[in-house]
């Protein structure tokens, strides 16, 4: 992370950040290392992985997404305020029809992940901007992922990433997540994949 613990009060809270990027984080990573160390895995990227990740261990599976969708989340955030602009907001008021509609449906993606997972914005291989969510540590780039792309923007909805602050309340987290987004980076991986 670029930024401290604590940079993202009252957003999201201190003791949440160094638990989720320490423990949580960190587990993931030592084992994704863990379980490809001494193969020809090891020379490949993450997102040559994902893309046949169906033929591969559970364990590399979990962990190799923890580790990715992990490294994604925390470049999202931000203390500084940032909006989006450009291309990618044209896209977003096109397609959703406002900034506001598009938050809800994220929203509404995020909320209703049945136990833990993540909700994403990804440019679909059909070049549209797709909200979907998937399961545990999967992601867009998986080749089990039921709707594929490239991830824009993640939000983790595991309970480790809110429980300390919220509660049961993960409607409360969604809503403070826009608060800490950082829409120079998804504006930025949005025009290197419409590359």
């Amino acid at each position: 992370m670029e930024y401290s613990y604590d940079a993202l009060e009252p957003y999201v809270d201190a003791q949440t950040m160094e638990l989720h990027y320490n423990r949580h984080h960190r587990g993931y990573y030592n084992n994704f290392l863990n379980a490809i160390k001494g193969s020809d895995l090891e020379i490949k990227t993450l997102e040559e992985l994902f893309s046949t990740v169906s033929t591969l261990s559970v364990v590399i599976r979990n962990n190799g997404g923890g580790y990715y969708n992990h490294n994604l989340f925390w470049e999202n955030m931000t203390p500084e305020k940032t909006a989006p602009k450009g291309k990618l907001l044209n896209d977003i008021v096109s397609q959703f029809g406002s900034l506001d509609k598009f938050k809800v449906e994220f929203g509404k993606a995020a909320s209703t992940v049945f136990g833990s997972g993540w909700a994403w914005l990804v440019l679909s291989s059909e070049d549209k901007l797709v909200i979907t969510s998937t399961p545990n540590q999967d992601n867009p780039l998986m080749d089990i992922a039921s709707i594929k792309g490239t991830p824009l923007l993640a939000l983790d909805v595991w309970e480790h990433a809110y429980y300390l602050k919220y509660q049961n309340r993960r409607a409360d987290y969604i809503g403070s997540f826009w608060n800490v987004v950082n829409w120079d980076v998804v504006c930025e991986r949005y025009e290197n994949a419409k590359k």
